[in-house]
């Protein structure tokens, strides 16, 4: 298995690994094609695409910022799922990573939610219950609540501060 990242819509497994990332995350938390394809030439952004085979097994969507490393998005493949393969890719990130990483979850409001928060937990990923919320991702849409995890420590409420001023007018930047 090997991850390869994408810098166009138009490169190999794009379009699979597109069609994953619509069925597995809600509209809500999704960008568009025109803001994705605008981010792949951001140097900090990483689509990277696990490959096994020639085959596309999933997807891990991260920036590299200068304080954190923050995961996006994460999914891999149904006929994929439930073979430890998420846990491999996650490890590998966090094993060859210095710095630390945040990544936001649902609210705990059902038990795909619940399963998701103890997935990274398992993994070493805190639970942080300062509040939270990102800003609507497309016009019209309220801002969403969500928890911040952050691997390997908690954050305090300053760091969440800092992170939301300084990370989130680039990774929810309105593509005009």
């Amino acid at each position: 298995m090997r991850l390869l990242r994408l810098k166009n819509i138009t490169d190999n497994f794009f379009q699979e690994a597109w069609q994953l990332y619509e069925e597995a995350f809600p509209i809500e938390e999704r960008k568009l094609l025109d803001e994705q394809s605008n981010i792949l030439k951001n140097d900090n952004y990483h689509y990277d695409v696990l490959i096994d085979q020639n085959q596309f097994i999933g997807f891990i969507l991260w920036w590299d910022f200068e304080s954190y490393k923050f995961i996006d998005h994460f999914a891999t493949s149904k006929h994929h799922r439930n073979k430890g393969i998420g846990s491999l890719i996650l490890e590998k990130i966090i094993t060859l990573n210095t710095k630390p990483i945040l990544l936001e979850v649902e609210l705990p409001t059902s038990n795909l939610n619940k399963r998701r928060i103890e997935f990274y937990t398992r993994h070493g990923f805190k639970l942080n219950q300062h509040y939270y919320e990102i800003p609507s991702v497309k016009n019209g849409q309220s801002p969403l609540q969500l928890l911040l995890m952050s691997h390997p420590n908690l954050l305090t409420a300053s760091d969440v501060d800092i992170f939301i001023q300084k990370y989130h007018p680039i990774i929810y930047k309105k593509q005009s």
